[in-house]
């Protein structure tokens, strides 16, 4: 009950009183308990995600055994479901993006100005559920601490003597604090742990477990962090980090997808468009750019219908795109010869090799290939 009615402020006031005074036995006290109650917090959080995701599965096994609806007689039922998600993809232009296999990112006080977002699926119940049907007895799950096919927001409570950016021994400290709740075993790649005692501005204190350790967001692209590039984007739903990582600005979020498994695709339905966008000026005010882009599209299928790419999570597993990504994929570059260059390189092997193209090529790393903007606008 003390996490979640103790306001977030005061695990940072407590934080600051214990690193100001060590020696008071009334701080330490309140660090015990503060640091017992994010561990119950966390447990709680997992205990709801494992309920969730059995109500789940025995709603979709009674959807399983209920039989087919009848036809209107032409061909199509009475269920109604409305389009496949649509996304829209803007190369991250002009950018670099720093390589960190098994290193921790620096510290966040340098890095460039990005933006990040994402979108809510709602739930669709079918006539046959409205009128009673067994499925509909089975509750519908609600929290307000989990949310189904949304990414958990866990809690360890560990004050940083460093302040914001938490050091190596601060981290280790995480980690261990997830190991005295008992909840190693239930953490999955993905998992959001938030160190509530530096505070809880933008996304300062939050990690990501990647199936192993506790990892630090990203600050290449966004000076209050975006996902890590080592977890691939199209292995989570659309809206999976939505409001756990948090987003900053024109809220376009970066995400990573290689898009070669499509490149012929691309290549096939690439077309130079003029595109009208609207830009804010300095005084609030907005107006109509006109501008030239690359545009083209591919789109993900269901594995039961066409092969489908395999993701490589940090642990070495492998996971197939997530359904929420099904549909068509609309991607953008700049109406240069640049932009078009730029998005070539990201499709290897869908577009014939140009002569003297290899600036582009010499400058991107691998991991830079699938660096890309989703406009939220554009859906």
């Amino acid at each position: 009950m003390r996490g979640v009615s103790l306001p977030t402020h005061e695990y940072a006031h407590t934080a600051s009183a214990v690193l100001a005074d060590p020696a008071s036995q009334e701080n330490q006290e309140l660090a015990r308990n503060l640091k017992k109650a994010t561990r119950a917090y966390t447990r709680v959080v997992l205990r709801l995600r494992a309920q969730a995701e059995a109500e789940a599965e025995q709603l979709a096994a009674f959807r399983r055994a209920m039989p087919a609806p009848p036809s209107n007689g032409n061909g199509r039922s009475h269920h109604a479901s409305g389009p496949p998600p649509s996304w829209s993809a803007h190369a991250a232009m002009g950018h670099r993006a720093l390589s960190r296999q098994g290193s921790r990112a620096p510290s966040p006080t340098n890095s460039a100005w990005s933006h990040s977002t994402s979108q809510v699926h709602l739930p669709v119940t079918s006539p046959s559920e409205r009128n009673g049907s067994p499925s509909a007895l089975i509750p519908r799950f609600r929290s307000p601490l989990f949310r189904m096919r949304r990414a958990p927001l866990l809690q360890v409570f560990v004050p940083s003597p460093d302040g914001d950016w938490l050091s190596d021994s601060s981290l280790l400290e995480c980690e261990a604090e997830l190991k005295k709740a008992g909840i190693l075993g239930f953490l999955r790649p993905g998992d959001v742990v938030w160190d509530t005692a530096v505070g809880d501005e933008g996304n300062v204190g939050r990690l990501v477990w990647d199936g192993r350790y506790l990892i630090d967001l990203e600050y290449t692209y966004s000076q209050i962090g975006d996902l890590p590039r080592y977890l691939p984007t199209l292995a989570f739903p659309p809206s999976y980090f939505h409001r756990v990582i948090r987003i900053a600005g024109d809220k376009n979020p970066i995400c990573y997808i290689d898009v070669r498994f499509w490149a012929d695709e691309i290549a096939a339905n690439l077309q130079l468009l003029q595109d009208r966008v609207k830009t804010e000026t300095p005084q609030g005010n907005y107006h109509t750019v006109v501008r030239w882009v690359h545009r083209s599209s591919f789109t993900i299928r269901p594995p039961q219908t066409v092969q489908t790419p395999m993701l490589m999570m940090p642990t070495k597993e492998r996971r197939g795109v997530d359904p929420g990504w099904y549909g068509m994929v609309v991607v953008e570059a700049e109406g240069t010869n640049e932009g078009l260059e730029d998005l070539q390189e990201r499709c290897q092997g869908g577009f014939p090799p140009r002569a003297g193209a290899q600036s582009v090529a010499s400058r991107k790393g691998e991991r830079e290939r699938t660096v890309w903007r989703i406009l939220r606008e554009r859906r």
